[in-house]
């Protein structure tokens, strides 16, 4: 089968780009896919995640003002697609236009569309955000599937083609973790969604009450480096750790005893079942709309009232505090995640992809 996906980029190191690499070197590999993937200006160089050596990158430069960087877009994938000829099409684009790409191939090629971030993520209390959302809701129902990541997610769209597939594990799966280790991590992107300006007012109490742990953020770290200066604005950079993101972040959980996810809103939340991987019990918002379908609350981490920061604080403080909770609800992570194990997920991916054919 011919499968081309159409991103924005592959060379970051986002959750996005983590989960492509995965799936797509995997339906390569173990499916005998021939798969190809368009990206823009020339994010396909220098990857940050390993894609397999089976799969072929094209790339589109797009510039110019609003009309100039949509005509240049249009016309980029109109002819990879003449030239390609795939069997199916898939969109991995949380931005509006990756919305319009039916519209723009106008091809009896079936597209689908794989929605990684919940529609919160493009449609803030705003104007223009009430009508991205108007523009996304009506673009729905001209993919062949819209795919998303929960059951949860499927709430925020409308259509009778939305298809739940979960993401995959990126790696196997590691016990042994003693959680003995006086440190608490937290992944992602410096961005106001990850909450992490709220993460820190967290540990502010927390840190005065147990000095001797520490916090540490993986993830790429903004220009203005907000979040940095914040840390020292609350006088909690001694215990506050950041670091750019690591390819082998398997290694820095396998070192850790608890994950915290303060994000305002999410896709899925790939960090928590990679967390879970390890062992790891999780402290999450149940903001929208994915952590309420991966943590079992009380039983494998604590799913906490969205942005209720006390209660995020008290959840944490407990796990600090009771070394036996930590072991039990990362025992029970470490068994409750393996549901996401990649064979599984696969195995959907290939049954929707032919179900097109």
């Amino acid at each position: 089968m011919k499968l081309l996906y159409i991103t924005n980029g592959i060379n970051g190191a986002g959750g996005l780009e983590r989960v492509l690499s995965v799936k797509a070197s995997y339906l390569a590999e173990n499916y005998a896919y021939d798969v190809s993937i368009l990206c823009l200006n020339d994010n396909d160089k220098k990857t940050f995640y390993s894609f397999s050596d089976k799969i072929k990158t094209y790339s589109i430069p797009v510039q110019g003002n609003f009309i100039q960087y949509l005509l240049a877009y249009k016309k980029g994938i109109q002819q990879i697609v003449k030239e390609l000829q795939p069997d199916v099409i898939s969109v991995c684009d949380d931005g509006l236009k990756g919305f319009f790409v039916p519209k723009m191939l106008k091809t009896l090629i079936p597209i689908i569309y794989e929605r990684h971030a919940s529609i919160n993520l493009n449609t803030h209390n705003s104007i223009k955000g009430k009508l991205i959302r108007i523009l996304m809701q009506f673009q729905v129902k001209k993919f062949a599937k819209f795919v998303v990541l929960t059951a949860s997610n499927t709430k925020e769209w409308k259509g009778n083609n939305i298809v739940v597939i979960s993401n995959p594990l990126s790696f196997e799966p590691q016990s042994g973790n003693p959680l003995d280790q006086k440190k608490v991590i937290a992944v992602g992107s410096h961005s106001y969604n990850k909450g992490y300006d709220i993460l820190l007012k967290v540990w502010k109490e927390v840190s005065v009450l147990h000095p001797d742990w520490e916090l540490t953020i993986y993830g790429k770290i903004d220009s203005e480096q907000q979040f940095v200066k914040l840390a020292e604005e609350l006088v909690v950079s001694d215990s506050v750790s950041f670091f750019n993101p690591v390819i082998d972040i398997k290694e820095k959980y396998l070192k850790t005893s608890i994950m915290v996810l303060p994000s305002r809103s999410e896709g899925f939340g790939m960090v928590l079942i990679e967390a879970m991987a390890c062992g790891l019990p999780c402290v999450s918002f149940d903001c929208p709309s994915g952590p309420r379908d991966i943590i079992l609350n009380k039983e494998d981490g604590f799913l906490i009232e969205n942005q209720n920061v006390q209660k995020f604080t008290n959840a944490l403080k407990d796990l600090i505090v009771n070394p036996e909770l930590r072991l039990e609800m990362g025992k029970k992570a470490f068994q409750n995640v393996q549901r996401f194990d990649i064979s599984s997920i696969m195995k959907q991916w290939d049954a929707l992809f032919k179900s097109l054919m």
